[in-house]
């Protein structure tokens, strides 16, 4: 049912199903729709669905055609537009250093698409290994997911599938197994975004998502001034690099290993920076 893809990191390069991401996009979308008949939470299920069946949409047309970064910077723009209207009336965003701000209009037309953009592109730009596209991003929505229970907000029952459908998909695709594709990690990205923005916990967000940033600025600190592009080599089952221009690279750099330790490495830094989120959102 779905195209296969090689695994560029394993000896003799198999092919892999690719795409499942779309798997994501369809039971999740089915739950938050069923969500909708809810008076309390019933709008906030149909805009998320909205987005992240937005995000799969954009994620599978850029499988086909290969999207240029130009248009995948943009397009998740088109998502921020239910979100405003969801948030109509409630500006007010928590923040570390000055507490509770209302930022008025500048909400709506200046921030949520701010973080709609950054959050959906930089999730996407993190991947190539088997791990990836996956458990960092279910990491973040566990913990976006606590802050929730923690604060006590309803929210917290529309992550329920969708958390549970990313876990799955991380175990299969950190062994090999499947591929979520662009599918996949635009939805993850844009989900992340879209029930921070419903759930008014951007503070969380913005906290979990710096190494996603970091590994972002590297790339396109390269790609923009220098023309130079992050590759990995394989030494045996080691993975190793010569530069330093992604996250991933920065590590095979300074420690040549093999690509789940990398992966592994990796997840436990979002480990570190989504724990360190969801404390300072209880304090």
């Amino acid at each position: 049912m779905f195209p296969k893809a090689p695994d560029k990191h394993k000896p003799g390069k198999p092919l892999i199903p690719n795409g499942l991401g779309v798997i994501y996009v369809l039971i999740s979308a089915t739950y938050l729709f069923s969500l909708s008949n809810f008076e309390s939470i019933g709008k906030a299920a149909l805009t998320l669905a909205s987005c992240i069946l937005f995000g799969g949409f954009m994620g599978l047309f850029d499988d086909w055609a290969d999207l240029r970064w130009r248009y995948k910077a943009f397009l998740p723009l088109v998502a921020a537009l239910p979100l405003a209207m969801l948030r109509e009336g409630e500006s007010t965003m928590s923040t570390y250093f000055w507490g509770k701000i209302d930022f008025g209009i500048y909400y709506y037309f200046i921030i949520v698409p701010l973080i709609v953009a950054i959050t959906t592109n930089t999730v996407n730009q993190l991947g190539g290994l088997n791990g990836l596209e996956t458990i960092c991003p279910s990491i973040i929505l566990t913990g976006l997911f606590f802050v929730s229970v923690n604060v006590g907000r309803e929210h917290c029952i529309l992550l329920y599938v969708p958390l549970l459908v990313s876990w799955i998909l991380a175990y299969f695709n950190f062994r090999g197994k499947i591929f979520v594709g662009n599918t996949g990690s635009f939805a993850f990205g844009i989900t992340l975004a879209s029930y921070a923005i419903i759930a008014n916990m951007e503070q969380a967000l913005a906290i979990s998502i710096i190494p996603y940033v970091i590994n972002s600025s590297l790339i396109l600190t390269n790609v923009l001034f220098f023309k130079r592009r992050s590759k990995l080599e394989m030494d045996g089952l080691l993975l190793k690099s010569r530069h330093r221009r992604s996250l991933v690279t920065l590590i095979a750099y300074y420690h040549p290993t093999t690509e789940r330790k990398i992966v592994l490495i990796i997840s436990l830094i979002f480990v570190f920076v989504t724990s360190v989120a969801v404390i300072i959102s209880a304090m």
